[in-house]
């Protein structure tokens, strides 16, 4: 018996931190480490690093957890995660945040660079506190604005690496944070309900889900621009070109059928695909940049 408590509340920390999304952040940030260097990083610094910012992104996920306890309680979908359930309580949250969070700073700190735990640091605080407890409930652009806390991660990998902002990075950092507006007004206009239910003014809550699947395709528009720009700067070539460019097609297709389809179904495809566009766009990257290292 108790060591099926001990396994139950392993998974309920685990769910603190939301491991689906902070796997896919660190995805990114490992790019940003990879294409910093010419070669192969040093892997010591690759895995110090790696885990300093899962610890920080874990620990803005926990305090994202604490501030949204009741408008996760009056959703379907979030009514049963730790809080919400009353299997953690509120004092085990944020000691658990702040206890990552801390442990991610002094990682980062004495085994990567004080930059890049300056940058983690902002991070976390944006998301966790600017964009939580404050944009979230004060602008249907919440997702837009905040997104800049939520695009950081290769930033900070390519940081972590040099010790620098290169300008690279922040191109980097510029795709995430154009795809970031798309990406979640797909999951946004299926979740609509549940959104004006608790007072959350998402984009399809104030001004219609028509108006958020017109914005969704000019944004993808915007990011099929975005994303030519590491070809155009030198800083990828004609692999990634020739990869990124059907992603961004299909991105705007589905753009497309969610105007003339109108249906949940279309938007949680489309909020479906996003994710496996990021991703392969980001590989795509990877793969170009070791391609190329050895023509």
């Amino acid at each position: 018996m108790p060591n099926s408590s001990a396994n139950i509340a392993w998974k309920n920390y685990l769910t603190l931190c939301k491991p689906n999304v902070v796997a896919e952040m660190l995805f990114t940030a490992i790019v940003g480490m990879l294409l910093a260097v010419p070669a192969m990083p040093p892997l010591d610094l690759v895995a110090y690093s790696t885990l300093g910012i899962a610890l920080s992104a874990s620990s803005a996920a926990a305090i994202n957890h604490y501030i949204d306890r009741k408008a996760d309680a009056a959703m379907a979908r979030t009514e049963n995660r730790p809080l919400p359930s009353g299997t953690l309580t509120a004092p085990q949250v944020l000691g658990f945040a702040f206890i990552l969070g801390v442990s991610s700073m002094l990682l980062l700190v004495i085994m990567v660079n004080t930059l890049t735990a300056i940058l983690t640091f902002l991070s976390l605080f944006g998301y966790a506190i600017i964009y939580t407890l404050y944009l979230k409930r004060a602008s249907p652009q919440n997702i837009v604005i905040g997104g800049a806390f939520g695009a950081t991660p290769p930033l900070l990998g390519w940081c972590a690496m040099t010790g620098e902002v290169h300008p690279y990075a922040l191109l980097l950092m510029l795709i995430i944070f154009v795809w970031t507006p798309p990406h979640f007004w797909a999951l946004a206009i299926a979740r609509r309900e549940e959104y004006a239910k608790v007072k959350i003014p998402m984009l399809p809550v104030t001004h219609g889900a028509d108006f958020t699947r017109l914005q969704i395709l000019l944004y993808t528009i915007l990011l099929l621009l975005v994303t030519v720009l590491p070809y155009l700067t030198g800083m990828s070539g004609l692999i990634y070109l020739g990869l990124a460019l059907p992603l961004d097609m299909v991105f705007i297709f589905l753009a497309v059928q969610m105007i003339r389809l109108k249906d949940n179904k279309t938007a949680m495809k489309t909020f479906g695909y996003s994710i496996v566009y990021i991703t392969a766009l980001f590989a795509a990257l990877l793969l170009d940049h070791y391609v190329m290292l050895k023509l």
